[in-house]
């Protein structure tokens, strides 16, 4: 009654060429992200045997040392991250394993190497490195404290010597306004 009467003699009409163009084109875009979300679960798979390499490295971190957070992020890119400023990412042919550390100055490329092996040498000599930064800026925080502090006399001079400025600076004010 409402709406459009068909007869039942009509033929069923073919899909127009957009919407079948329009429909082809979505099938193939569902079959391209199916290859991507492929893809990015091959890296992070070359990721996490790269992560199980690193695990005899990471036994031997002195428990105290808590600078080092590892573990595999799967976003758009998945990273192993070493610490926060330090990861592994996947080349652009992804079989490269490309370890990189954020700078103030922008990206620095640590090690680039298809071979898990040379990424572990390479991650081994940064987490050495960070190591030796990490005592050598305890033996500074030690020096600090080791040292006397300075005597009260000092102190208690300026604050006498402050006091006479200022009463000599009262005395002044009076007079002139006075």
């Amino acid at each position: 009654m409402w709406g459009r009467k068909t007869r039942k003699d009509e033929a069923p009409q073919s899909a127009s060429p957009l919407k079948e163009a329009l429909r082809q084109v979505r099938i193939e875009s569902a079959e391209r992200s199916g290859t991507v979300i492929e893809m990015r679960d091959a890296e992070a798979a070359r990721l996490e045997m790269l992560n199980e390499a690193l695990d005899i490295i990471f036994a031997d971190i002195p428990a105290n040392a808590d600078i080092f957070d590892r573990g595999v992020s799967r976003g758009d890119i998945p990273r192993l991250w070493i610490d926060i400023t330090a990861y592994v990412l996947m080349g652009r042919d992804k079989r490269t394993y490309r370890f990189v550390q954020d700078t103030r100055y922008g990206r620095k490329v640590l090690s680039e190497s298809k071979d898990i092996a040379e990424t572990v040498r390479a991650i081994t000599r940064y987490i050495a490195g960070r190591l030796i930064e990490r005592e050598r800026a305890l033996a500074q925080d030690d020096d600090r404290r080791a040292k006397p502090p300075q005597s009260g006399w000092r102190a208690l001079g300026a604050f006498v010597l402050g006091l006479m400025f200022g009463a000599a600076a009262l005395v002044i004010v009076a007079l002139v306004f006075g």
